[in-house]
């Protein structure tokens, strides 16, 4: 998106967040983080207690109509309001975003809310960078950072230029470069599990590359792919670790 065409679409005022399972159960002060990025912008940041899965892992397993209930059920609640519904993952992005669509083609009463609903849905950094028409959000770290970029907010969703432009608008970081930055570091959901050794491997070239670029923090758009090089760094005794990028953006005085 050209800054001609970011420069023509209405800022919005009020977002809902769709905080992810992954966030919500195992990484809760990310979604903290999201929420304070997205309030120094201004933005009223509303999350829905009637929120559950998306139904990727279903959809990935094969249980279709497992998938389309929790697809109708997260129709319901992000339509209760017609704000644009920000995801800080790639991954739960494009569920909502393509799979919908697909999954409710053939039900008269989702259809067209599922596209309406996929077409107001952003993953975060796009949201802040193609929406808000920001890459400045008030972050500083004295950290030296590299991006890894993440499998489907890369190619499922296109998310590359926005996670640069924003890290490198982080006062005081040192932003180097990562080797093999958009190979996939192995996690894949089920796939880790179906593909243990398969997936291992990859985390191992993965981890090689990270130990290379001399980086003391990762960042990433996905706490799933965190959650799976953190443990490989972990089990290597390295002391560089992975973060999501809004928990780069917030910062310490991240709201808790």
């Amino acid at each position: 998106m050209t800054p001609a065409a970011r420069s023509s679409v209405p800022k919005p005022t009020r977002v809902q967040l769709f905080v992810t399972c992954l966030v919500d159960r195992l990484f809760p002060d990310t979604g903290f983080s999201v929420a304070t990025v997205l309030e120094r912008l201004g933005l009223e940041v509303f999350c829905s207690p009637l929120q559950t899965c998306c139904g990727q892992p279903a959809f990935n397993a094969g249980f279709l109509d497992d998938a389309r209930a929790l697809a109708r059920h997260t129709v319901d609640v992000l339509s209760a309001a017609p704000d644009p519904v920000v995801i800080p993952s790639g991954s739960c992005g494009d569920m909502v975003i393509h799979r919908y669509a697909s999954l409710l083609a053939d039900d008269p009463a989702y259809a067209d809310r599922a596209r309406d609903l996929a077409a107001r849905t952003y993953e975060l950094t796009r949201f802040l960078v193609d929406v808000m028409g920001v890459t400045d959000v008030g972050a500083s770290s004295d950290a030296r950072l590299t991006y890894h970029a993440c499998c489907h907010g890369l190619r499922g969703l296109g998310v590359d230029r926005q996670p640069h432009e924003l890290l490198a608008q982080v006062k005081g970081a040192d932003v180097v470069p990562l080797e093999e930055a958009d190979v996939c570091c192995g996690f894949g959901g089920l796939f880790a599990v179906k593909m243990a050794d398969i997936s291992s491997a990859m985390l191992a070239r993965k981890l090689d590359c990270i130990e290379r670029a001399g980086a003391d923090t990762v960042v990433v758009t996905d706490v799933s792919c965190a959650m799976h090089m953190n443990g490989g760094l972990h089990r290597r005794g390295c002391p560089i670790r992975v973060r999501h990028i809004a928990d780069v953006l917030a910062g310490p005085e991240a709201k808790r």
